[in-house]
Parts: C-alpha cells; sequence; structure tokens
C-alpha cells in the first residue's frame, strides 16, 4: 500500500507541475519561439539528470536501445511539436480537450500490448464523466470550432503520449534506475529534435537568458517540468502502471482553472466550476477498484454469471 501511495503521489506532484507550465510557456512565447522553449528546457533537464545521477547506464541491447529511442521521439520530440503545431491551426480549448483523450488511447494501447493490465468498467464510465468535465472547462460557454487540421494533429498527439506511457511501461521492466533510463529517453528526444530546428525560425539568442524572468521560467521548465516532472511521472507508471497514471491527466485542465484564478486573477465560472467536480469525480471513478466481474478483457471469452 505504501508503494502504490508513492505512485498516486508521484502522479500527482507531476500532473500539479505540468498543469501550471501554461504560465511559464505564455511568459517565454513573449520572446521565445516554441521549437526553442522545448529545446532549451530539455536540454537543461538532461544536465540536471546527469548531475544528479551521474552513473553510466549498463550495457544494453539492441532491442532496449530501440525502446529507450522510440520512446524520446514519442514523448519528447513528437509529442510537443504536434500540439505546439496543432495549436496554431486551431483553439486552445479544442487541443486541451483531445490531449486529455491520451488515457483512453492508453488504455487500449496497454491492453493490445502488454497484457499485464485489465481494462475495467469503471474506467470507461470515470473517462465519459471526466471527459464531460474537461469539456465544460475547456470551453466554458464557447462554441466548438472544429479545425480539421490542427484537431487531427492534437489528437495524433494524444496517440503518442499513450504510445510513450507505454514504452514507459516496457522500460520500467529493464531494471534500470528511473533517472537513468529518462536520461537516456531524454538523450534520444534532443537528438531527433535537432533536424527540425532547421525547421523553424531557432536561435541561440543568448542575451535572453540574462533576464531574471525568462531565465527563471527556463529553470521551471528545464528543472521542474522536465527532469523532476518526467522521473516522477515514470516512476508512478512503474509503479501504478501506464493506465491508472494516465488517468491523472484529467487534472490538467482543473489545475489550469485554479492557477489561472490564483495567479493570473481570471474568473471562475460556474461552468467551469461544474466541469472542475465532474473531471474529479471521473478521475476517482476510473481508480476506485471493482470486482473481477467487471473486467473487460475485450476478448471473446465467456465470463462467469453471477447469481
Amino acid at each position: 500500500m505504501n508503494k502504490k501511495a508513492t505512485g498516486h503521489l508521484a502522479a500527482l506532484v507531476t500532473i500539479l507541475i505540468w498543469g501550471t507550465t501554461f504560465i511559464s510557456t505564455k511568459v517565454l512565447l513573449v520572446d521565445f519561439e516554441p521549437i526553442e522553449i522545448l529545446f532549451f528546457r530539455f536540454i537543461m533537464g538532461f544536465l540536471a539528470l546527469l548531475i544528479v545521477y551521474p552513473r553510466r547506464m549498463k550495457k544494453t541491447t539492441k532491442r532496449q536501445e530501440a525502446v529507450f529511442a522510440a520512446a524520446g521521439l514519442c514523448g519528447i520530440c513528437l509529442y510537443y511539436l504536434l500540439e505546439n503545431i496543432a495549436l496554431t491551426y486551431t483553439m486552445a480549448s479544442n487541443v486541451g480537450v483531445i490531449i486529455s483523450i491520451a488515457p483512453f488511447f492508453t488504455a487500449m494501447l496497454t491492453h493490445l500490448f502488454t497484457k499485464d493490465e485489465k481494462l475495467r468498467a469503471n474506467f470507461f464510465f470515470g473517462f465519459v464523466v471526466a471527459m464531460v468535465g474537461i469539456c465544460l472547462i475547456s470551453f466554458n460557454g464557447a462554441k466548438m470550432q472544429l479545425n480539421p487540421i490542427g484537431d487531427l494533429l492534437a489528437l495524433a498527439a494524444a496517440v503518442v503520449w499513450a504510445c510513450y506511457s507505454v514504452l514507459t511501461r516496457k522500460i520500467s521492466d529493464f531494471g534500470y534506475h528511473t533517472i537513468q533510463t529518462t536520461r537516456r529517453v531524454f538523450a534520444y528526444g534532443i537528438v531527433f529534435m535537432i533536424p527540425v530546428l532547421f525547421l523553424f525560425d531557432f536561435r541561440i539568442g543568448a542575451e535572453r537568458f540574462l533576464s531574471p524572468v525568462y531565465l527563471g521560467n527556463l529553470i521551471f521548465l528545464g528543472l521542474g517540468a522536465s527532469a523532476l516532472c518526467f522521473v516522477t511521472w515514470n516512476m508512478a507508471v512503474k509503479i501504478l502502471g501506464a493506465v491508472k497514471t494516465s488517468i491523472y491527466i484529467y487534472l490538467v485542465p482543473v489545475i489550469t482553472v485554479v492557477t489561472s484564478a490564483l495567479i493570473l486573477r481570471e474568473p471562475v465560472t460556474i461552468m467551469s466550476g461544474v466541469g472542475t467536480v465532474l473531471a474529479l469525480l471521473g478521475l476517482f471513478l476510473s481508480e476506485i477498484p471493482t470486482s473481477k466481474h467487471s473486467v473487460l478483457t475485450l476478448k471473446n471469452q465467456k465470463t462467469d454469471e453471477v447469481t
């Protein structure tokens, strides 16, 4: 129970930080391009992990390195690029809702490729409740304006994050230290990111780092949202599994509402308040244990009759 509590705490800490990163990103976007913020924060995160735990990883197999590379490509490079590009084509509210579907894709991929996490009826019920709440928070009375390109890119980002979660679950079975594996994933993510830099308006712009405001927000994103959070997230996946950990994504819009009210002084409407309650309820419903008869095997197997 203590180990599970640690996993839940790690997931909660991760989401609490990730839910506030929009503030730092908003500040940096004044003088930084999205790709610059992404590159600098993960370089900083990689160096921080190297300093904290400098031990080299023992000899790995080609298959393990392929999994590390795939995780770096999905969770570090593609996810953030797809999300950022999606924001240039469609509304932020659309992206927020679509990204929140990631737990559903995680559950499906985990069931198909790992076979170690059973899908339960309460997960799907909680998913529906949480998505209703997230829609209320994101749109808050505004009409949903569909944009095929942007919305599909956001959907692709959700699928990519689900792939990263499943890969992280596989990596946790390799037996290496979580900081070592996270650092290796960061390294591959940065390598895959480098060719993309030439496609965007990337520049070093060292003078920007002299600003305490910019430097402080980059440190928060690099050390907090990247180095710390990816370690705690991967730790949570190792303990709880990919599906249970991904459910905490439902809390991101809730944290955004709270931090917007406290820091940016944005008003909390009745609709966003109701949405917050539903998102929390969806998280609770998805996490509660159920009897073995509610397990959905998604196969054509006969279930035991409950008398």
